[in-house]
């Protein structure tokens, strides 16, 4: 098999697919515990197996999701896996269409929603889980002055940044790693 890859989406049915909530935390859930059968991802979201049976089907017809047969023990259990290791997309890409634009506009306003409600979630956090991570969790900011082919070399670099610390073989050395979510924004903006 194949090393997967990000898919550049370039078609709005694609974005649509993605553009609800449950359906981003099962891809989540996929991408940090790997391939899952329905009732693995339904305990995973608290879901009930129908509603992610039905949202997986969704996923599946976007080609987001595959069937991952040989994982099965049986004829009656599914399996499912991510088809690429991850997405993204370009807004311009959908300008041609404000119907499409729409589609765009909502997966990432979904996609900023998700990552806030991660960040506020570690924040109510009880004070015994976070005092278990130390100084670990981090938050920072900066206004920086760049030209457009600035800020596009920016993002390569902490892209691949991420990509370096995503994709390293987890040491087996004992310790316990559990998943943390990183995000990072550039975008141009008034103070």
């Amino acid at each position: 098999m194949t090393e997967p890859t990000v898919r550049q989406v370039t078609d709005s049915r694609v974005l649509a697919a993605l553009a609800h909530p449950l359906r981003r935390r099962l891809m989540d859930v996929l991408k940090v515990h790997g391939p899952c059968t329905v009732g693995l991802l339904a305990e995973h979201t608290d879901q009930a197996p129908a509603n992610v049976s039905h949202h997986l089907r969704v996923l599946a017809a976007a080609d987001l999701l595959v069937e991952a047969p040989e994982l099965a023990r049986d004829r009656r259990e599914r399996w499912w896996r991510l088809r690429d290791r991850g997405v993204r997309w370009s807004t311009t890409d959908f300008d041609g269409d404000p119907a499409d634009r729409a589609v765009a506009d909502a997966a990432g306003s979904l996609n900023l929603e998700r990552h806030a409600e991660l960040v506020r979630a570690w924040h109510a956090a009880s004070d015994e889980t976070r005092a278990a991570w130390g100084e670990g969790p981090f938050s920072t900011d900066k206004w920086l002055r760049l030209t457009p082919d600035e800020l596009a070399q920016l993002s390569q670099e902490v892209i691949a940044l991420f990509a370096r610390w995503a994709d390293r073989p987890v040491p087996e050395d004992g310790q316990r790693r559990e998943p943390v979510f990183l995000f990072s924004y550039g975008v141009p903006a008034r103070p």
